[in-house]
């Protein structure tokens, strides 16, 4: 990818998202942060000097289209890096509509609806759209059964994405990362009643730099699908 690239990235403040941005921002690339209010941009602002923030609550996708017309957008990007995602496990006889609702909305809603608004940035550049997915995107286990139908989701979100647009140059990627150290394990475990250590897990840097190569790889070729699994 060329110099100073510009990327929009989802989920920046923590785990795979911050060793992401983290890596773009030290290699001299512009970033583009979305933070849920105010208060969280001028947190990312400040942990990554020269980025821009734009705020928009991916809790609530409907509003997005509204709370960007207020922002100024980027006239092009280079990649779009969808990391943010929540979880909240539960039986099938026990989840709300509530937590259904929440996990469709932010993990699959609320990055269709960014895809949908950024696309005319993205085809100018032939960019690159990534959907960090997860192991339970490919198989549902017990008490995971909304996250895991959001992430299911998501992967045909990004299957039919990259046969609309691969016409107009844009790649599409979906990334699987198994278990990952991050403030979303420690909260899998404690809903999980297990004992959390990090060191069990895989590193966000792992997962960060296998984004990074699929990114980077020449234009002649493109990486659909890359599963992170723990290494030990």
């Amino acid at each position: 990818m060329a110099c100073m690239a510009t990327h929009m990235i989802t989920g920046a403040g923590s785990g795979i998202g911050a060793a992401v941005a983290r890596r773009l921002h030290e290699r001299g690339d512009e970033l583009v942060l979305l933070a849920r209010d105010a208060g969280r941009a001028k947190e990312l602002a400040g942990t990554y000097p020269g980025a821009r923030a734009l705020v928009g609550d991916l809790a609530s996708p409907d509003r997005l289209s509204w709370a960007f017309s207020h922002q100024t957008l980027p006239d092009r990007l280079d990649s779009l890096l969808h990391i943010a995602g929540v979880v909240d496990l539960g039986r099938v006889g026990d989840l709300t509509t509530k937590a259904w609702r929440s996990q469709l909305e932010v993990n699959l809603v609320a990055p269709a609806e960014l895809t949908r608004l950024l696309l005319p940035q993205l085809r100018v550049s032939q960019g690159h759209v990534v959907f960090v997915n997860s192991g339970a995107g490919l198989n549902a286990h017990a008490e995971w059964s909304a996250y895991a139908a959001s992430k299911h989701g998501l992967k045909a979100l990004a299957d039919s994405l990259r046969h609309e647009e691969h016409a107009a140059g844009v790649r599409v990627t979906s990334v699987y990362p198994g278990r990952t150290a991050s403030p979303m394990q420690a909260k899998v475990h404690q809903q999980e009643g297990k004992e959390y250590d990090a060191s069990r897990w895989i590193d966000p840097e792992s997962v960060a730099t296998a984004i990074l190569t699929a990114l980077d790889l020449p234009r002649d070729a493109e990486i659909n699908d890359l599963t992170v699994r723990p290494g030990r």
